[in-house]
């Protein structure tokens, strides 16, 4: 049977709602449509209520909600309101289940964390670093949050700090062999750079670091949700995302990855806090069992218990247990096949209006930079036809997602014609 885009939509919509009523949280149902049909919705523009006068082209920076986000968000905010009324989400969908299932882990892998940088500060803090015998590995297009941190450590403690500079705007995996050893403790990269979209060949960094001693740290904030990411089959050890980029979540909440077998046995706990117990237990309140501890506790075993100190967005979780199944039942690797054309477009036309790129031309990631050389022109020609892209000092990074088009990328290459 024939589906046309709006019937798809709302079979999105409904498998959205059908599992999140349900509970369902893993793995992708059999009922899904077929990749041909599941195509037929892309892009994906009445998903969102993104205003006509505006081509978003700036997903990298932040991501819109769906509408079926916004709802939730609307629901939780209204009952917020309203002491003692819970919204009908809470509780209905596993959020983390959502995610592991999307990085293929397990659930017990996955904490919450309130951004990606506090992710990647309890991986170093947890693995206890020896300032004077180890090293860390990093590169040049690794988020510069990580590497001021890692700077930070280096200028106060003597950490080795070891930065992979690119060429021709990739990180050569010669050049990161070069430079780890066997006192190499942690690589650092970003999966996909947020500058230009390059792409490290996640599986092999892995082998790289593996054969030396070294553990992996994966920054997937660019990745997570618009590129197939699988932790077992790149052997990862850790990675970490805010959501409020192409995860279509919001700030204050993102997720951790870490071995379930490292746990302890490699990155300790460097925080404490009464989210981690499994058990809480006073000893002084009227009809408490005597203890000479004020409290006793136990600590769980899992991701969660090591690193989720207290309370968390719990605003941003309703948007996600919307978001995360919509993006799942879309399917990642239809997101990423949607984009290429688009991608493939910008990469031809913008060096013929003078614009050299600054990405790799084999990238199949979902941000796309190039050399601007009149910031302030392209800044004001881009506003003055309503099209959302990153003007920076350095470059113009276009990066579409499910609801744009080529009508969207010809918007932009004929506004900066």
């Amino acid at each position: 049977m024939d589906m046309n885009r709006r019937q798809v939509l709302a079979g999105l919509g409904a498998l959205v709602t059908a599992r999140s009523s349900a509970g369902i949280s893993v793995p992708r149902p059999s009922s899904l449509p077929s990749v041909s049909s599941i195509s037929q919705v892309l892009p994906a523009k009445t998903a969102f209520e993104i205003p006509a006068e505006v081509t978003y082209l700036n997903n990298a920076y932040t991501h819109p909600l769906p509408i079926v986000s916004m709802e939730a968000l609307h629901e939780w905010a209204a009952s917020r309101g309203h002491p003692g009324v819970s919204p009908r989400p809470a509780g209905v969908i596993d959020v983390k289940a959502e995610f592991a299932a999307l990085i293929g882990a397990k659930v017990s892998e996955i904490s919450y964390v309130s951004c990606t940088s506090v992710g990647e500060n309890l991986i170093v803090n947890g693995l206890g670093l020896d300032y004077r015998n180890d090293n860390v590995v990093t590169d040049a297009l690794h988020f510069d949050g990580a590497i001021l941190h890692l700077q930070a450590l280096r200028q106060r403690f003597g950490l080795d700090l070891r930065i992979v500079m690119p060429r021709q705007w990739r990180i050569e995996l010669s050049d990161l062999e070069r430079v780890i050893d066997k006192k190499t403790r942690l690589v650092e990269v970003s999966l996909v750079a947020m500058h230009n979209g390059f792409q490290h060949d996640l599986k092999a960094v892995c082998e790289l670091a593996h054969a030396h001693g070294a553990y992996v740290y994966a920054d997937i904030v660019q990745a997570a949700g618009n590129t197939p990411i699988d932790v077992r089959s790149t052997g990862v050890d850790f990675c970490a995302c805010s959501t409020f980029k192409w995860l279509m979540g919001d700030f204050g909440l993102g997720f951790l990855f870490v071995k379930e077998e490292l746990l302890d046995r490699v990155i300790k706990r460097s925080q404490y806090g009464y989210y981690q117990a499994d058990a809480l237990d006073s000893h002084f309140l009227p009809g408490d069992p005597p203890n000479p501890a004020v409290y006793t506790w136990k600590l769980a075993g899992d991701a969660s218990g090591h690193f989720e100190v207290g309370t968390r967005a719990h605003g941003v979780e309703h948007i996600l247990a919307k978001s995360l199944p919509f993006i799942r039942a879309i399917g990642v690797e239809n997101i990423l096949a949607h984009r290429q054309p688009l991608l493939k477009r910008l990469r031809e036309e913008l060096p013929r209006l003078g614009f050299d790129p600054l990405t790799p031309p084999e990238s199949t990631s979902a941000l796309i930079s190039f050399v601007v050389r009149d910031e302030a022109s392209v800044r004001q020609r881009l506003q003055k036809a309503g099209v959302n892209a990153i003007v920076s000092d350095h470059y113009l990074r276009v990066s579409p997602s499910i609801f744009n088009d080529l009508q969207d990328v010809e918007k932009l290459l004929q506004a900066l014609s």
